[in-house]
């Protein structure tokens, strides 16, 4: 800040080129500091008067502190910017879990994907197929997913806890978006073809024309919370994001390279896939615990006509998400066939809606594919295929949530 009471020179200002000699004279002056006088002339000419602000008196002061019984996550009266006392210390555990889970995707070697790529006989057609899709549909859908985060989610949000989670979430989308880019490169892909896929791949462009109206909805300028409406539209977005975006419409893509990976190929391509689902699933909880939240927080919102506009949804997504499987497998491969994934992601939606209060849509709907919880429980430092033993710089272990 500047004090008018320092010694202080102004910096002289050029003058045109076409001045006149005496303006030259006047610019190459000295410009004094000004003083206190000077203040007190500017100030009359003003009409503005020094003003003294009276200190609150300390109880008044005491009495305006955030008090963690006053914080909400959705309406909240408390200051945004206190972060404590903490009231929602799930979210702040996630927080630092994801912090301590930090990886970059440099850090994975992709000799092995590109040589294997690169050999004719190194991966079948439908194998290759299987790859292209997955980057097509994931290089966007992490994006998709920060967009909603940042311009939409965050902004409604008042439990400052909750928003340090979303903080480290959206940096975790960039780094997806980032590996996804770097298994692209790395195996000399066409780059507008797999970028472009959510336009020109109907499967992918299916998926993501759903997600988009729940986009729109939160980052309108002229959209805020505070009625039922508002706030059910809130809450429906977040189920979209968390149960059914992160929570399902991942989940086949990483069946397919993460049992790639156990028939030990793209390994490289795998390792990275394994920890986006690690970071994904704690995404899903994180997501799920503030839709619980907002429940309890909001009973009247959690109504059997809001609870059927969800059931609706859930069963939309795994039809999606079905013909994008049927899509991407048009023939058996890897031991797996898209049959296979109706049942798991039947089994898939139960369970998200169990997570958030709905019953099961889908009668003994079992998991095809138990391995997947294996990796998903996994708590331990040599990585699932057994190519090296991880170190993270900020992180010792795996921690899957």
């Amino acid at each position: 800040m500047l004090n008018f009471d320092d010694d202080v020179v102004a910096p002289a200002v050029s003058p045109p080129d076409n001045a006149a000699p005496a303006q030259r004279a006047a610019h190459a002056q000295p410009v004094s500091a000004p003083t206190a006088g000077h203040v007190a002339d500017y100030r009359a000419q003003m009409n503005e008067q020094p003003q003294t602000v009276a200190e609150p008196p300390a109880e008044v002061a005491k009495a305006s502190r955030v008090r963690a019984e006053d914080k909400r996550v959705i309406n909240g009266g408390a200051d945004v910017n206190q972060l404590v006392p903490f009231k929602y210390t799930w979210a702040w555990d996630k927080y630092l879990a994801g912090c301590a889970n930090h990886w970059m995707p440099q850090e994975i070697n992709m000799q092995r994907d590109i040589e294997l790529w690169k050999r004719a006989d190194g991966l079948t057609d439908d194998e290759r197929l299987i790859i292209k899709r997955n980057l097509g549909f994931f290089v966007t859908a992490d994006s998709l997913a920060a967009n909603n985060i940042v311009l939409g989610t965050y902004r409604h949000i008042t439990a400052p806890e909750c928003r340090q989670y979303l903080l480290r979430q959206a940096f975790e989308e960039a780094i997806h978006t980032h590996a996804y880019q770097y298994i692209v490169q790395s195996l000399g892909l066409d780059e507008a073809e797999i970028f472009n896929s959510y336009h020109e791949v109907k499967c992918i462009r299916d998926k993501d024309d759903f997600l988009i109206p729940f986009i729109d909805t939160l980052t309108n300028p002229n959209f805020k919370t505070g009625t039922p409406q508002a706030d059910q539209d809130l809450l429906k977005s977040l189920i979209v994001f968390s149960c059914i975006m992160e929570g399902l419409f991942f989940y086949v893509g990483f069946v397919q390279i993460l049992s790639m990976g156990r028939q030990n190929k793209m390994t490289g391509a795998a390792e990275q896939y394994q920890y986006i689902l690690r970071d994904e699933s704690m995404h899903c909880n994180f997501g799920i615990d503030l839709v619980n939240t907002i429940k309890m927080e909001n009973p009247h919102l959690w109504t059997e006509s809001f609870k059927e506009e969800i059931r609706v949804l859930f069963k939309r997504g795994v039809e999606l998400e079905y013909a994008y499987a049927e899509d991407t497998m048009p023939r058996g491969v890897l031991g797996l066939n898209a049959s296979q994934f109706k049942e798991y992601l039947r089994f898939i939606a139960n369970r998200r809606c169990q997570q958030i209060g709905i019953d099961p849509l889908f009668e003994k709907a079992e998991n095809p594919f138990p391995w997947m919880s294996e990796v998903m429980d996994l708590k331990k430092e040599k990585n699932f295929f057994e190519t090296r033993v991880t170190e993270y710089q900020t992180g010792g272990a795996l921690s899957w949530e």
